[in-house]
């Protein structure tokens, strides 16, 4: 991607909208005068008081117990430096959703225009009444590691600097697996660690702390090995100054058993490697390149285990392993700190949950079915959803165990259902399709490829790895909008139909179409006609193998860009066609079936959709619980549709005894849990919500899935179109970029399940 898209989409994304990337939410009602009396005056003297009585009970009445303040001065800003507060306030948006999305944690960002840590220190602790727990980020050292002593010391809520703290955690999770996987004594591996920032001399104190000697250690930085009789040594790399008579990287790394980089890009060359000692441990994790590169040290040496900070790379360092659900755990427990007992529950966890089987949904993210602990798996994946509970767990337990928790937990099972729930709003579910995709890129063909929106979604999917983009189209205008917002798309396949008349292909695709509909009054010069059109055209491409998927319906209708597709490819032999969408909504993902292709579907019908559905949902790795919808509850009412669902559900019922399904039901009782349960305890949903629901017709089901994406603020992923013989998806009219993405990325994983199949 050009730099000019990714800075024109960078500030897009940030000015899109709402400014900026995070907000504040009300969390109770506020819409009658009554609510509004309870949330400010006179009400809200009531919680006052308790909390004057007893300052504990904020964390009963107040958002305090999951409030976390990301408070930074601008002093040492991912790559860029010291850029000031207020330039550096989008990263430290970025981590308050990061918090959001991985944690259920909510964050406050604070930029502090102060360099003098005096200031610093003192603005932070005057905020203890307002926050759970306190997150630096981006200070420059040395002065972070006194403001993070200063305020630990003098603070009763919990504070890390994650730039120090994180990435120790997580290298030290893969640390300790690495030494077990090369058969070493992590006592006694000799360790090089190149860098002296912040977290450098972090994450070297972490490794002492899980059992490596300091006097295995040696660190350089810019100005080479830190030596004890180096002159104006601060007291911090000081404290890793070795006697050993060596200089360089050279020197320090012949023999070696570990190298640890924090560094700068390409400072280990393949030379360095080859003098290290056998099965050598290499964690390379300065961004966005490595101190070697990835291909070269494995290349090098057939005995390495090599770790980045890239998530293109196997074992992966990035402390969004860590942070989300350290302070997840401590807030849980209202930890008065973030001690060192946590900090190294939190490796231990991390290391010991690479060791288990690893969940289908992860092995599907990286397009493999054997994940497993071994030399490319020593930590786990950022997309395992059971961090949050394991490294959660383990950090408030050793709260409690070191005797700085002030709240116990009792039932850690509850407790770990809880977590699950926690997870955010569409569970993560397009992320982990998105890498799906990723790991096994097909092509997709682009019918309406002359508008922009369509070349910007070619642009992003192409650029992110998810497809390979077929463009259709007037070449000519095609080309002139690629120039004219500099895609980059040159070397994408650009196709006009109707100037591959004379091409054998073409000559097949229309007696392909002709055999199909001669019967139904189609003669060869129709068809000659329709495939010059750019949907019966891009169809045939699918049908032929010339494609793996298409993506139409962008400015043009439904049933419109749907017939070519059932005329060029049709059904699956023996199943129906059905439409689906996939809701992303505040209580997860939602499935909603048929919404865009039966009009009035009769209880056989249903049924068979059903059933369709719910294979679908189960590929994307959710269990579906499926409500059939009406009117009425279980046979409240005759009229003709809940007798239709309820002839439906009979059929599943006695046809397929695995489906988690029941109906008729209401709405509100399918997604209600506690009202399912308290007066349907006899239902097979067993008193869980649904996640799929399937609509008696056409009618409800599109209205519904309209309705909830406008005032239900969820975003609607769809229409994806089921039962087709090979993969086929159909736009919205109008949608945005983001929609057509989301779209693609839906059919490119649809594409890799007909591909196996």
């Amino acid at each position: 991607m050009s730099n000019i898209n990714r800075k024109k989409d960078a500030l897009n994304y940030h000015a899109m909208g709402r400014p900026g990337k995070i907000a504040v939410v009300p969390t109770k009602p506020y819409n009658s005068q009554r609510d509004l009396s309870l949330a400010y005056s006179p009400g809200v003297a009531e919680p006052c008081l308790a909390i004057a009585e007893n300052p504990e009970d904020a964390y009963k009445y107040t958002a305090k117990g999951n409030l976390v303040a990301v408070i930074s001065n601008g002093t040492a800003v991912l790559g860029l430096g010291d850029i000031g507060a207020q330039a550096g306030k989008p990263v430290m948006e970025g981590k308050g959703l990061l918090f959001k999305i991985f944690a259920d944690i909510d964050v406050f960002d604070i930029e502090l225009d102060t360099k003098n840590v005096d200031e610093f220190v003192n603005i932070v602790k005057a905020m203890e009444p307002t926050f759970g727990g306190i997150n630096l980020e981006d200070i420059k050292a040395p002065e972070c590691f006194e403001i993070e002593r200063r305020l630990k010391a003098e603070m009763n809520i919990p504070v890390m600097h994650d730039d120090q703290h994180g990435t120790a955690i997580i290298s030290g999770a893969a640390l300790i697996n690495s030494c077990e996987l090369q058969e070493k004594n992590i006592a006694d591996v000799k360790i090089v660690v190149n860098g002296a920032g912040a977290a450098a001399i972090s994450c070297t104190a972490m490794y002492v702390a899980v059992g490596a000697r300091k006097e295995n250690i040696v660190m350089l930085d810019s100005k080479g090995v830190i030596r004890k009789d180096r002159e104006n040594l601060d007291v911090t790399k000081a404290e890793w100054a070795t006697e050993r008579d060596i200089n360089t990287l050279a020197d320090a790394v012949n023999g070696a058993d570990v190298f640890i980089g924090l560094s700068a890009a390409d400072v280990l060359s393949a030379e360095m490697l080859n003098t290290m000692a056998s099965k050598p441990i290499v964690l390379a994790m300065a961004n966005p390149n490595p101190e070697i590169a990835y291909d070269l040290a494995v290349a090098t040496r057939d005995d390495i285990i090599m770790g980045t900070g890239r998530s293109d790379y196997p074992n992966q360092v990035n402390n969004v392993l860590g942070f989300p659900y350290i302070f997840r755990g401590a807030l849980d427990v209202r930890a008065t700190a973030i001690n060192e007992e946590m900090k190294i529950a939190a490796v231990r966890a991390i290391a010991e949950l690479a060791k288990e089987p690893v969940p289908e949904e992860v092995n599907q993210a990286y397009n493999t079915s054997n994940l497993r602990f071994g030399t490319d798996y020593v930590i786990p994946k950022p997309t395992d959803p059971r961090l949050i509970t394991e490294v959660s767990i383990a950090v408030a337990k050793a709260a409690i165990a070191s005797g700085i928790a002030r709240k116990t937990i009792d039932n850690w099972d509850l407790y770990k259902e809880e977590l699950r729930k926690r997870l955010g709003k569409d569970d993560g579910i397009m992320r982990n399709l998105s890498a799906v995709a990723k790991n096994n890129p097909k092509r997709v063909v682009f019918a309406e490829a002359d508008n922009y929106k369509t070349l910007r979604a070619a642009q992003i999917v192409k650029e992110e790895g998810i497809a390979i983009p077929i463009l259709l189209g007037n070449k000519e205008k095609i080309k002139n909008l690629i120039e004219e917002y500099a895609f980059e798309l040159d070397n994408v396949n650009i196709i006009d139909p109707r100037e591959e008349a004379n091409t054998a292909r073409f000559g097949e695709y229309v007696d392909n179409l002709y055999k199909k509909r001669q019967r139904r009054g189609l003669s060869k010069f129709d068809a000659t006609q329709l495939i010059t059109n750019r949907n019966y055209y891009a169809a045939s491409m699918v049908e032929f193998g010339d494609a793996d998927t298409l993506i139409s319906g962008l400015t043009r209708n439904y049933a419109s860009t749907i017939k070519p597709a059932l005329q060029v490819i049709g059904a699956k032999p023996g199943s129906r066609i059905a439409g689906m969408y996939m809701m992303l909504s505040e209580k997860g993902p939602l499935f909603f079936g048929d919404t865009t292709v039966n009009e009035n579907p009769t209880a056989e019908e249903l049924a068979d959709i059903t059933v369709l559905i719910e294979k679908t949902v189960r590929r994307f790795n959710v269990k579906p619980r499926v409500a059939l919808l009406s009117y009425s509850n279980f046979g409240s009412n005759d009229g003709p549709t809940s007798v239709k669902v309820r002839e439906a559900v009979k059929l599943l019922h006695q046809n397929h005894k695995d489906l988690v399904v029941d109906g008729e039901l209401q709405a509100n009782f399918a997604l209600n849990s506690d009202l399912l349960k308290s007066n349907f305890p006899f239902s097979t949903l067993n008193g869980e919500a649904a996640n799929t629901l399937i609509f008696p017709n056409l009618e409800s089901g599109n209205i519904a899935y309209k309705m909830l994406q406008e005032v239900g603020n969820a975003e609607a992923v769809g229409p994806i179109l089921l039962g087709m013989n090979k993969p086929v998806h159909v736009l919205q009219l109008d949608s945005s970029v983001r929609e057509i993405v989301n779209m693609v990325t839906i059919a490119v994983v649809d594409a890799q399940s007909h591909e196996k199949q």
